[in-house]
Formats: C-alpha cells, sequence, structure tokens
C-alpha cells in the first residue's frame, strides 16, 4: 500500500513517498494526494471499528503490539503462551516484510498464527487483519496479539481494531527513544521495557529516563521492565493482560444481543 499512496503518520501530518524515497511533508504535496491519503485513514478507519466490534462481541481482547525490529515481540509472546497458555486460549497474526519465520515459532507453541507478509508496506491495516481474521475460529480464542511490522513510525498511525496498543522497548536501544518517536509512545496503553534483564551489563540506558520521556508526551501509561528469559518479571504484565480481557468481557456480556443481531448483516461474516 505505501509504494501507491504513502503512509501517514498521523491523521493530522500526512506524507507521501517520492520516487528518489525521500518524504514529502503535506505542505509540499498536492491537494490531491493529501485528500488520497485521507480517504485511506477514513476507509481504514471504518475497517478497524467493525473489527473491534467483531472481537468484543467475541469476548475477544485485541493486542496491537508494536515496536522497532530486534526488540522482542516474538519472544515475548512465546513467553506469554508458555505462562498462560493453558489457561487461556492465544492465537496470533503475525506483521512481516517477507518470511514465516515468527509465525513458525508461535506455531510451534501449538497457537494459531496467520502470517501476513506486507513485501512493501511498512504497517499492517485493518484490512490486512480483517482477511486475516477469517482464517481464525473465533469461537477459540480469548486473547489475539497481533504483531506489527518492526517499526517506530508508520504502525502508529493505523488503526487495526485493536483493544490496546502495546509497545516494547528493548533496553538495548535509547532510552531517549520515546522522545524520538513521540506518536508511537503517545499511542501506548502499556510500554514494556523488554531484555531488562541485560540492564545488569547496560550501563547508557536509564529505565527512569525513558519513563520520564512517556510522560513528557502526556501519557501516564504503565512503564514496565520485563525478560521473556525471566518468568517472574512477566507478572504485572500478565496481570494487566488479565484485567484487560476482563473489561472486554464484560462488554461482550452487555451487547450480546445487540452484537449477534449486527453481525447478521454483515455479508462477509459469512465465510467464519
Amino acid at each position: 500500500m505505501c509504494r501507491e499512496c504513502g503512509c501517514s503518520v498521523t491523521q493530522e501530518e500526512f506524507h507521501v513517498h517520492d520516487h528518489n524515497g525521500g518524504i514529502v511533508s503535506a505542505k509540499g504535496a498536492s491537494a490531491g494526494s493529501v485528500e488520497v491519503l485521507r480517504h485511506i485513514l477514513q476507509d481504514n478507519d471504518h475497517e478497524a471499528e467493525h473489527n473491534r466490534e467483531h472481537l468484543t462481541s467475541h469476548g475477544i481482547l485485541g493486542i496491537n503490539l508494536m515496536s522497532s525490529p530486534g526488540s522482542g515481540k516474538t519472544s515475548l509472546l512465546e513467553a506469554t503462551i508458555n505462562a498462560i497458555g493453558d489457561r487461556f486460549r492465544i492465537a496470533v497474526i503475525e506483521g512481516d516484510l517477507e518470511t514465516e519465520n515468527d509465525a513458525d515459532r508461535i506455531r510451534a507453541k501449538g497457537v494459531p498464527a496467520i502470517q501476513i507478509t506486507t513485501g512493501q508496506t511498512c504497517h499492517l491495516d485493518a484490512h490486512m487483519v480483517h482477511n486475516a481474521l477469517h482464517s481464525l475460529d473465533l469461537s477459540k480464542i480469548d486473547i489475539l496479539f497481533i504483531e506489527n511490522v518492526g517499526n517506530l513510525v508508520c504502525p502508529a498511525g493505523f488503526d487495526l481494531g485493536q483493544h490496546a496498543n502495546v509497545t516494547l522497548l528493548s533496553v538495548t536501544e535509547g532510552d531517549d527513544k520515546p522522545a524520538k518517536y513521540p506518536v508511537m509512545f503517545r499511542a501506548a496503553d502499556l510500554i514494556l521495557l523488554s531484555k531488562s534483564d541485560l540492564l545488569e551489563v547496560l550501563d547508557d540506558f536509564a529505565p527512569e529516563k525513558a519513563e520520564r520521556c512517556v510522560r513528557a508526551l502526556a501519557n501516564s501509561a504503565d512503564v514496565l521492565q520485563i525478560s521473556a528469559r525471566r518468568r517472574e518479571s512477566l507478572t504485572r504484565w500478565l496481570a494487566w493482560l488479565e484485567a484487560r480481557l476482563a473489561e472486554v468481557r464484560s462488554r461482550a456480556a452487555r451487547i450480546a444481543p445487540r452484537g449477534r443481531a449486527h453481525h447478521h448483516h454483515h455479508h462477509h461474516d459469512a465465510a467464519e
């Protein structure tokens, strides 16, 4: 998609790529380009809302996992499956430019994983997620993780229909990343400082500085230190997931009759 129309960082700040790979801001872009991007975002948001209603009506918690490449999203998923996979039914939608490597790692845990290979596109969008949902049995899922393409810019601008955004910041990255990538960290409902076991050997990452950068964005989300290698470090993450799932189930119970009626009218739900 990016190749044809460019990406959007936020709904207010459009940008399109020129033929040399540079970025043309909305200021320098034609009115037509900006209008196309606005329609794309509106279309995406409409589909995302449908996805969210669909997940909610099934009592499924949808989590959008975002981070730069190599911050440990898949390792966190593996550790999470090991910790609560016997209590909650988990499924994963994987987004990568190429390969099914991460999806294969999840499947090896006995968990269904749908791979979305995006090619030139540097983020997932709501239509991709909608199509992937048709490959899953939603009656057998409690928590759906959407592992977005590794990128701290574009994924933050596209609603997928999730209930919460979780952003990973590895301690091997800079503790000023939230200041450098404000849109991503402002959008986060939870921030996980991953690979925290390495803090013992690193002297250039201060968790308190990373949290200060988050607070400077007026984001009050929890900032938790975790390590996929240390199960005890996952306690608060797992408790957060369980609390969010309870919220979604409560919502599902309230809307159940209306939800069933609503979805009978969607022709593209017939495949489920």
